[in-house]
C-alpha cells in the first residue's frame, strides 16, 4: 500500500498487513511461542505469516502504558526470571523483572527498568492512602520507598511470605500455630516470648527477620475485617501468568528484546480488565 493510499484510508503505509490481522497476530504471539502464532493464525483464517515476521511485529509494535480506570489503593510488587540468551558454546543466564499489579486495574512489568516502574506507578491516580504490599525481598521495599511520600503508604508485609518464614523455623506445631495466632494479631512481642530459651539458630533467624519488617507486621486480623488486602497474591498471579509465555519450553531471548515481550504480554493480560 502507497503512503498516498494508506493516508486516504487511514492506515500505516508500506505494510503488507491489514490492522485486523496485525491484532491477531499479535494477540496470538502474546500468548504462544511464534511459530505456534504462524500455525494458529493459519488454521483460524487461512492466512499464513511467518513466525520471523510475528516476532518483528511485535518488536517495532507501540505498547501504549496503560491508566487505571479508578483510584488505585492498593498495589503489590514481585520478581519474575526470563532466560537470556548468550553467544554460543555458553549458558543461558537468568535475570530477575520486576512486575507491579494495581489491584482489581493493569499490571505492568519491566527487566532492569525499575524508574520505568516507579514513574508509571507515579502517574495513576492514588488514593491519599495507598497500601502496598510486598514480601521479604530488600529489591521490592526499595521500589515501594520511591513510590509516593512516606506519610502516604502503608506498607503491608504479605501474610503469606510471613508463615512461610514462620514455618522455617520448624519443631513443635502447637508452638508454631501459637506464635502464628500472635503474629495475626499483630503482637509481634508475644511472639517473640513463645520461643524464648530455644536456642536454635533457626529461631534466631526468625527473630532477625520480624525485627527488620516490624513496622509492616500490621494487625493483620484488624486490616482484613476493614477490608484492607494483606496478601500479594494478585502481583504473584501476575508473574506466573508473564511466565507463562516468557517460560515456554527451552525459551531463551535476546535482552534487548525482552522490554518488548513483556509490554506485549501485560497488554494481553490487561485487556480482561479493560
Amino acid at each position: 500500500m502507497s503512503r498516498k493510499q494508506a493516508q486516504k484510508l487511514g492506515l500505516k503505509a508500506r505494510v503488507r498487513l491489514s490492522p485486523l490481522l496485525e491484532k491477531s497476530c499479535l494477540l496470538l504471539s502474546a500468548n504462544v511461542s511464534y511459530e505456534n502464532a504462524e500455525r494458529d493464525l493459519k488454521l483460524l483464517t487461512g492466512i499464513a505469516v511467518s513466525h520471523s515476521t510475528q516476532q518483528r511485529l511485535a518488536q517495532r509494535s507501540e505498547w501504549q502504558a496503560p491508566q487505571a480506570s479508578e483510584a488505585v489503593e492498593t498495589l503489590s510488587i514481585d520478581g519474575g526470571k526470563v532466560r537470556l540468551r548468550t553467544a554460543a558454546g555458553k549458558p543461558s543466564q537468568w535475570r530477575d523483572y520486576k512486575a507491579v499489579t494495581l489491584h482489581g486495574q493493569p499490571c505492568g512489568a519491566w527487566l532492569h527498568d525499575n524508574d520505568a516502574l516507579v514513574n508509571w506507578v507515579n502517574r495513576q491516580p492514588l488514593t491519599d492512602v495507598l497500601t502496598c504490599i510486598g514480601d521479604g525481598h530488600d529489591g521490592v521495599w526499595n521500589l515501594i520507598a520511591s513510590i509516593t511520600p512516606t506519610k502516604q503508604r502503608r506498607e503491608i508485609l504479605d501474610w503469606y511470605h510471613l508463615v512461610e518464614n514462620l514455618y522455617k523455623v520448624g519443631g513443635s506445631l502447637q508452638r508454631l500455630i501459637e506464635v502464628k495466632t500472635h503474629l495475626w494479631l499483630g503482637c509481634i512481642e508475644q511472639a517473640q516470648r513463645t520461643f524464648a530459651h530455644w536456642n536454635i539458630p533457626q529461631v534466631e533467624n526468625f527473630f532477625n527477620y520480624l525485627c527488620k519488617y516490624h513496622h509492616r507486621i500490621p494487625d493483620y486480623q484488624s486490616y482484613q475485617n476493614q477490608g484492607i488486602c494483606i496478601g500479594s497474591g494478585a502481583v504473584e498471579s501476575t508473574v506466573k501468568r508473564i511466565g507463562l509465555r516468557l517460560k515456554l519450553s527451552g525459551a531463551q531471548w535476546k535482552q534487548e528484546n525482552v522490554a518488548q515481550v513483556l509490554k506485549q504480554r501485560c497488554a494481553y493480560l490487561n485487556l480482561a480488565i479493560a
